[in-house]
């Protein structure tokens, strides 16, 4: 009986602890390394420092529409190609309207085309 006992007692003990301790890994690990590539990505980590600096963060979020729209929905609206990242680099710099609502965008004259387009490409960046 005691044999009985103590298999079963493994059996469960293994049941309660065992596979998905690996699955549980793999699935972390996919975001995880998902956002260790793009922290490295030096366009990332420019465009994250300039719109840090700018007012940008005071009408968009990364995740959520405030004001404006949510920096993965623009991302998930424009394929990264230079003549998109052209485009919206002019948006940000001359402003706009009509694409996300009523609302508009406010222009921002005193940044300049390069730092516009980096903060464009940062924003593309976070299409999934």
């Amino acid at each position: 009986m005691k044999k009985y006992f103590v298999a079963l007692t493994v059996l469960a003990f293994m049941a309660a602890c065992g596979g998905n301790a690996e699955k549980k890994d793999e699935k972390a690990a996919a975001p995880a390394a998902e956002a260790n590539s793009l922290s490295s990505n030096p366009d990332y980590q420019k465009g994250l420092e300039l719109i840090a600096k700018s007012d940008c963060l005071t009408c968009h979020k990364v995740s959520e529409k405030l004001t404006g729209p949510a920096y993965k929905d623009v991302a998930a609206k424009y394929e990264n190609t230079e003549a998109n990242v052209a485009m919206l680099a002019g948006k940000v710099i001359k402003g706009g309207s009509g694409v996300w609502g009523a609302i508009p965008m406010t222009p921002h004259p005193l940044v300049s085309e390069a730092d516009a387009k980096q903060m464009v490409k940062y924003v593309l960046l976070l299409r999934k």
